[in-house]
């Protein structure tokens, strides 16, 4: 009975999301602007301050948004993990630039790469990493099958596609009687937490301060889940804060940014129309840490690390050949063993596109 009533509420959480998402642009603005204020006087209230929390150009527009409305907050981000020409909005517009937690090369070393999807990453590196506390998750991980936590369900999304599950979980092969692939490399999800969101929480609580983060429950995955759970404003235990563009789609945001004529960093081309009138960005649609490679396995060429490879061959060659060493071999390696692993093709892309010239 539990486990139905877990689910309903899930179902009516979600269809209470989609609702939101189907209202007019300006009501959804709007919406976002009494969220906004009504953050900002709980807090004062509860005697905090608030800050924004800056990344790419979803946040940008937030920044934006916020001081179009009379909400003069300071705005802070691990710049230096960012594109240059995000670099370069955020200190004209006068983010904080704070220290990354950790260096890109440590994380990639000691806790693994991050790839697919933050989500079956965290799982993959729990396979790697077996305990006796986690053995009740790792046979979840492999088969579904889950214990009380899980309502006890048995085809639950815990597990890993067959895909992921072929490749990475051969940690459980005697556990399970299964025949799986153990990967040559680590796998993590946890570089944001080590380099941006560890450094942001310090400065946070330093300054009393809660953030507001640019975050849409239309980029799915686990911000997807989670923003439908709590809302807009998340008053918790451990985490206080505030995600005004909730119930934004993607056009939503880039119409926004066209409004209040926010910075648009060069990564991201020119925000433009197509007949239809859908909005787009002529460069690329989101951007990230360059060594990031979740989603990769979904882009199709030239994806992220080819377009790495344009802007910066040095870096990009770093990246896919000797960020790492393989501690059995010592050989060096990167991204193009993770790749290779996972069939995404790299190496065999021009460093430079063809012009409209070379047809």
């Amino acid at each position: 009975m539990e486990n139905e009533e877990w689910k309903a509420e899930k179902k009516r959480k979600k269809a209470q999301m989609a609702a939101m998402q189907a209202l007019p642009y300006k009501v959804k603005v709007k919406r976002a602007e009494l969220r906004a204020i009504e953050f900002i006087e709980k807090l004062d209230d509860m005697g905090l301050e608030a800050h924004v929390s800056v990344g790419g150009l979803d946040s940008i527009v937030l920044l934006m948004f916020l001081r179009k409305i009379g909400i003069d907050v300071p705005a802070i981000s691990v710049s230096s993990l960012e594109d240059k020409s995000i670099q370069k909005v955020h200190k004209a517009l006068g983010v904080i630039s704070l220290a990354p937690g950790k260096p890109k090369v440590q994380i990639l070393q000691e806790y693994g790469f991050p790839v697919i999807s933050k989500k079956i990453a965290g799982r993959i590196d729990t396979l790697q990493h077996p305990t006796e506390k986690n053995k009740t998750v790792r046979h979840a991980i492999i088969t579904g099958e889950c214990g009380a936590q899980g309502h006890f369900a048995k085809n639950s999304r815990m597990k890993l596609p067959q895909k992921w599950l072929e490749l990475f979980a051969g940690y459980e092969n005697e556990n399970e009687g299964v025949n799986y692939q153990i990967a040559p490399f680590l796998v993590s999800n946890k570089c944001c937490l080590y380099m941006k969101e560890m450094p942001c929480d310090r400065w946070a609580k330093e300054h009393k301060s809660r953030p507001f983060l640019g975050l849409m429950a239309s980029e799915g995955g686990q911000r997807e889940k989670a923003l439908i759970e709590h809302g807009c404003n998340y008053f918790g235990k451990g985490v206080i804060r505030s995600a005004p563009f909730t119930p934004f789609l993607r056009q939503d945001l880039l119409q926004l940014a066209l409004d209040l004529d926010a910075p648009v960093p060069e990564i991201y081309g020119k925000i433009v129309r197509k007949p239809d009138g859908t909005l787009y960005t002529t460069g690329a649609q989101r951007t990230g840490c360059s060594m990031c490679g979740f989603g990769i396995h979904l882009e199709s060429r030239p994806h992220r690390f080819d377009r790495l490879r344009e802007r910066n061959p040095k870096e990009w060659e770093f990246w896919m050949y000797r960020c790492c060493t393989d501690p059995v071999t010592g050989e060096k390696y990167g991204w193009g063993r993770v790749l290779d692993y996972i069939g995404v093709p790299w190496e065999d892309y021009p460093a430079v596109q063809m012009s409209l010239f070379d047809e």
